[in-house]
């Protein structure tokens, strides 16, 4: 089976720079804005530069946007209430999260009532009732019918990893089918100024090796991944928002990027989060063929 590895096609030839552009241009160009949480406006040290501006001015200008973020570990309500604690006043039904994508999916794939292993907070427990599903203790899980990796917290990793690989392995040793599912596809996160940490999709990966390694002719062990860079969380915000005309501000080339030219709209790449570029907007080996931005945004600040 061949496990999806964060593998880039680079650019090979040479192409145009792109464009550098100011947040009071992208506000005037777009008629909505969908803005990535971690990297884009806050770290764990808190808000970045401009971004209570630039939510202040949108707020002003009652110019719709949308927080995208691939988080299931808090709750619309609780990610409120942390950015509007750190100055940034966006409300609840601004905020889109891939745990939110949960109940869809359960409700599509007919998953309402499936007995759930969760790897995640007591938030992305939620997420998973919110959905439907009935949650399995991961401390004495022997029997399941989907594992959920929403987060990285929330458990005890390395021993809750063992038991839910080995809950995994004696599943499909029995033929029981079982349903695989990673809200947040994201590898890594930019935690605060030179800190980063590994996330959900990381988890995923780590079992997708496992299982290539014992099942090595199953390619139908894969996690199902919903957050950007997949379609789903755009479709959302394109309900929200009521318009095609939307552009995603990012800082991820894997997720932000590439999320927004699958689904056919603009993008702005910011400076603050894990991709670094040089003065001319360009990273170190070039842009991905299917990531590579519409702007480059070197500043929140409006002005």
């Amino acid at each position: 089976m061949a496990v999806e590895r964060a593998v880039h096609y680079r650019v090979s030839m040479p192409s145009a720079t792109v464009p550098h552009i100011t947040a009071c241009e992208l506000v005037d160009r777009y008629e909505a804005l969908l803005i990535d949480a971690y990297g884009v406006l806050i770290t764990h040290d808190g808000a970045l530069p401009g971004a209570a501006e630039l939510v202040g001015h949108l707020n002003g200008t009652n110019k719709p946007f949308f927080i995208v973020t691939n988080d299931a570990s808090r709750s619309p309500v609780r990610s409120a209430e942390r950015y509007q604690g750190l100055g940034l006043s966006i409300e609840v039904d601004q905020i889109i999260t891939s745990g939110l994508l949960l109940k869809r999916h359960f409700s599509d794939h007919q998953l309402v009532g499936a007995r759930c292993v969760v790897l995640g907070t007591p938030d992305s427990h939620e997420y998973v009732r919110n959905a439907g599903g009935q949650i399995v203790d991961l401390a004495t899980a022997e029997d399941a019918d989907a594992v959920i990796a929403c987060d990285e917290r929330g458990f005890d990793v390395m021993p809750g990893l063992d038991r839910v690989l080995s809950l995994l392995f004696r599943r499909i040793d029995e033929g029981v089918p079982i349903t695989l599912i990673v809200p947040n596809p994201d590898l890594i996160y930019p935690a605060c100024t030179g800190q980063y940490g590994f996330t959900a999709g990381a988890l995923a990966l780590i079992f997708e090796g496992a299982l290539e390694q014992r099942y090595p002719d199953r390619d139908d062990l894969r996690f199902i991944r919903l957050g950007k860079p997949h379609p789903p969380i755009f479709e959302e915000a394109r309900r929200r928002s009521g318009t095609d005309h939307m552009v995603m501000i990012g800082d991820q080339l894997a997720t932000d990027i590439r999320g927004a030219a699958r689904y056919g709209i603009d993008s702005a790449l910011v400076t603050t989060g894990l991709t670094r570029i040089d003065a001319d907007g360009e990273p170190a080996h070039g842009y991905p063929v299917d990531a590579r931005p519409t702007y480059v945004l070197d500043s929140l600040r409006i002005g």
